[in-house]
């Protein structure tokens, strides 16, 4: 149960999302709307009044791009959190606002669930990754992200991140179940982990560290 109300500012210049924004958060107890804005000038120009602790920025944006946005907000406050959203899933544009500091990439157009899931995933774990998202992020880096492991063993990540079962990668890699596990101990093992669900954090760690160090 979280014990203080957390504060969302939304940047979006689709002004019809405004009142779906508005929505969303008045049927909410756990955040407070801190306001919906048009352009990263916007928001900063009330951030002498208030700070969110979490601003949803759309990244491609007139003027300040919600990317180039980044720098002003964690200059002002280092600890914001940051989710970026987009219509484009594009591997560059995710790279370029990890790289500047954001804490999550949503692709647009978000649902009510979608959206409060990620806030939800960002408070406990400080990153929100969609499965679109880690998954492009896994296509992309696989080789350089994953050295540590064999070719079997990144194509058995794959699909566990996919949400494949043990039996549905055995059917997909044409190889019985128990070579399956004998090849998801050693990744657990590699990883220091004890479970799927830590399995698939770490690899998000390596992924988002990844990134930030390209």
């Amino acid at each position: 149960m979280k014990t203080n109300i957390l504060k969302i500012a939304i940047i979006d210049n689709d002004e019809a999302l405004d009142p779906i924004y508005r929505l969303y958060f008045s049927e909410n107890v756990e955040y407070e709307l801190h306001g919906v804005y048009k352009s990263v000038q916007g928001l900063l120009s009330s951030f002498g009044r208030s700070y969110p602790d979490i601003i949803i920025c759309e990244a491609q944006l007139n003027g300040i791009s919600g990317i180039d946005g980044l720098d002003y907000f964690l200059r002002k406050n280092e600890d914001l959190k940051v989710l970026m959203m987009s219509k484009k899933n594009d591997f560059k544009l995710i790279k370029e606002a990890f790289k500047k500091g954001a804490s999550g990439y949503l692709i647009k157009p978000l649902t009510k669930e979608r959206l409060f899931n990620a806030l939800e995933a960002l408070h406990l774990h400080g990153v929100a990754l969609e499965h679109d998202v880690a998954k492009k992020i896994i296509n992309s880096f696989q080789t350089k992200s994953f050295d540590s492991f064999s070719r079997k063993e990144n194509q058995i990540i794959e699909l566990l991140t996919q949400g494949f079962t043990y039996k549905m990668i055995a059917d997909r890699l044409c190889v019985t179940p128990s070579a399956v596990n004998f090849h998801i101990q050693n990744i657990y093992v590699k990883l220091n982990v004890n479970s799927k669900s830590e399995a698939l954090q770490k690899l998000k760690e390596i992924e988002i560290r990844q990134l930030n160090a390209a």
